[in-house]
């Protein structure tokens, strides 16, 4: 190995410390693997010349986007070991309460984010701290590991484009060890070198030695320089191997020995030692002194976590952390207001939040100088400029990814799903990443998520879905369906008021055929909280979106007939108004729950359980659904709306239910 440098001997030896701390550290545990007491480890030994090369590199307020195999991130940057320790032993005191393990933590007083489980899903996450570095002309660095295995996922090709395309100060780090668990990489992807995939992008792609710490130093410290000045992305590709199984549990046997005696060769640790006692840098003293700190260092911390007990909670606390709580500070108009379209008050409202709040934008599809496919955003970029209003590739994941690093710096991000059927490409993101991070890591993610959805416009399978059910299981989100254009503008201001993530819904029917009255200034509807669209006596229906509208149709109709319905507009689906429904209930004692998305597994389900779990007492009769048919949205206008919609279906429906 060349280790030919420029780097004074205290830093020689400084990055020595660093580069035998977390070796020691895993040794120890390793033990306590074998003596149970630890579940699981992910060892790095071999690969610690790349975590702590890098991390040495970087500036203190640099972010880094570690893995799995990154102790040597943690240690360098000097993470409290007490603190470190309990979360690997999954004790109390740890960093995520004993709600994820291992390395599945942010510390952003470290400027560290860590990574979920989904291999490359971090790596747009970086394009939005980048981002958020380059808006705010900070001239910090962005470094995201990665895997070599990982590089075939589409979040790689997402987040390495996008931050190409904008040109972001990111460096996108694979540890290439030759292996994506047992599989090699033969069989994982093509192409001689990973840092030669960078020409497809447009950028720079670099090869280093992994396993020379002073190459790995060297290297980074001159691309961070080249980005700080301006300079784009690059991908560097640092080639190493590691010496234990990808977990401990999976062994090694699928790997040759042949190939553990050459890596064994190129050991980072004993290769760097030889090096600086060949160059009289390294004494025996000074060795006794660097392991004697390191015993000192990690001895107490060690001893606190085996000592501290096993993380506790109770079912109100675990329920309590999955949002940031808030008050929000409730405004109600004073005016009646003028009649907009609903698009109008979506679109109008947006450009007002924008205006009050400089932290907040605007990234989707053609949303720029098109103004989106609905024209939401027409003639915002003549306004907001650029950064505020930003087009993206055609991509979902890698998008809402980089929302993630930008509300984390402090961002308002409202991401624009060109259509909501277009969010199942951006699922994981939403589901894994967005909807676990405060409960994980107390962190709360200041996300709107825009959602065209719904049917009645004969668009097909894959432009008229209602997909508010595969969200609604998932804890972390908050989900908003207005149905009229004054709930459109009080329950936007209150979703992007709120620091949690909130799905807003918007149907796309309504958009240029629903108008009603709005004011002009600023207010806002809790989250949460149904509104009573129609007083009635005799039958509640429970309904949002589009229902609203056919409700209100047919309970004009059937009021002819001295048939009084209550119409329950939900508004939000979680949190949904358990409390209103069930006032409306009492007073009328038979409920019908409509919705426009297909039956089965949908939200009513939900609700239909909740009553009759908890209002079994107040009922004359069974709790009625009713929704679209479970088929894919058929493109037929006719088929659409006589056969898949569930409109034509609900007078009859409550005919049935009152004369049960």
């Amino acid at each position: 190995m060349n280790y030919k440098s420029k780097i004074n001997k205290k830093k020689l030896l400084e990055l020595l410390y660093y580069l035998e701390l977390p070796r020691t550290i895993e040794n120890r545990m390793l033990n306590y693997l074998r003596q149970g007491k630890i579940s699981k480890w992910f060892s790095g030994i071999g690969q610690e010349a790349i975590s702590v090369g890098a991390t040495y590199a970087l500036k203190e307020d640099d972010v880094i986007l570690p893995m799995h195999r990154n102790l040597g991130v943690f240690t360098t940057r000097d993470v409290n070991l007490d603190s470190l320790f309990c979360q690997l032993m999954g004790k109390d005191g740890g960093f995520t309460k004993g709600r994820d393990r291992s390395f599945h933590f942010g510390l952003p007083s470290k400027n560290i984010i860590g990574m979920i489980s989904h291999l490359a899903a971090m790596l747009p996450v970086a394009a939005g701290f980048g981002l958020s570095s380059k808006i705010k002309k900070q001239k910090k660095v962005i470094l995201s590991f990665t895997g070599d295995g990982s590089t075939s996922e589409g979040d790689f090709h997402e987040a390495v484009n996008l931050a190409a395309v904008w040109e972001l100060p990111v460096i996108f780090l694979i540890e290439n060890n030759g292996y994506g668990l047992s599989t090699p990489s033969s069989e994982q992807f093509k192409c001689k070198k990973l840092a030669d995939k960078a020409l497809g992008y447009g950028i720079k792609g670099v090869t280093i030695d992994g396993n020379n710490i002073l190459e790995v130093y060297e290297t980074i410290s001159n691309l961070a320089k080249e980005l700080r000045a301006g300079g784009g992305p690059v991908i560097v590709e640092a080639n190493t191997f590691r010496m234990r199984g990808h977990e401990e549990a999976s062994g090694t046997a699928y790997i040759p020995k042949s190939i553990f005696a050459k890596w064994a060769k190129k050991d980072p640790l004993s290769n760097f030692k030889k090096y600086l006692k060949s160059s009289k840098i390294l004494t025996s003293s000074i060795q006794t002194d660097i392991d004697n700190k390191i015993s000192k260092k990690i001895d107490s911390s060690f001893d606190y976590a085996l000592n501290a007990t096993k993380s506790e909670s109770i079912v109100n606390t675990e329920i309590n952390d999955v949002f940031k709580k808030y008050d929000l500070n409730i405004i109600n108009p004073t005016k009646i207001g003028i009649e907009k379209r609903y698009v109008d008050s979506i679109s109008e409202t947006l450009k007002n939040i924008m205006q009050q709040n400089e932290n907040t934008l605007i990234m989707g599809q053609d949303i720029s100088e098109y103004g989106g496919v609905f024209k939401i955003t027409e003639n915002f970029l003549k306004e907001f400029g650029s950064e505020r209003v930003r087009n993206t590739p055609i991509i979902e994941s890698g998008v809402l990814g980089a929302s993630v690093g930008l509300a984390l710096e402090g961002f308002r991000p409202i991401v624009e799903m060109q259509f909501a059927d277009f969010v199942s490409c951006g699922f994981n993101q939403i589901v894994n990443n967005i909807a676990k991070t405060h409960y994980r890591w107390n962190e709360a993610l200041n996300i709107t998520i825009r959602m065209p959805y719904g049917g009645g416009m004969s668009a097909g399978p894959f432009h008229s879905q209602s997909p508010e059910a595969w969200f609604f299981h998932t804890p972390g989100l908050k989900i908003v369906i207005p149905s009229t254009p004054y709930d459109a503008k009080g329950l936007l201001n209150a979703s992007i008021e709120d620091p949690n993530p909130v799905l807003y819904f918007e149907h796309k029917y309504m958009y240029r055929s629903i108008k009603g009255l709005v004011p002009e200034e600023y207010y806002n509807i809790e989250i949460g909280k149904a509104d009573i669209k129609k007083i009635g006596s005799d039958i509640s229906v429970i309904t949002y979106g589009m229902g609203v509208h056919w409700m209100l149709n047919i309970a004009d109709k059937l009021e002819k007939e001295n048939i009084s319905i209550e119409i329950v507009d939900l508004r939000s689906l979680i949190p949904w108004d358990k409390d209103l429904v069930k006032k409306s209930i009492s007073k009328t004692n038979k409920v019908l729950i409509l919705h426009e998305a297909n039956l089965t597994g949908g939200v009513g389900a939900e609700i239909s359980a909740y009553i009759s779990e908890n209002c079994f007492n107040l009922l004359d009769a069974p709790v009625m659904r009713l929704g679209a048919i479970d088929t894919p949205i058929p493109f037929s206008e006719k088929l659409e709306k006589e056969i898949y919609l569930p409109v034509n279906k609900i007078e009859q429906k409550i005919k049935e239910l009152l004369n049960f």
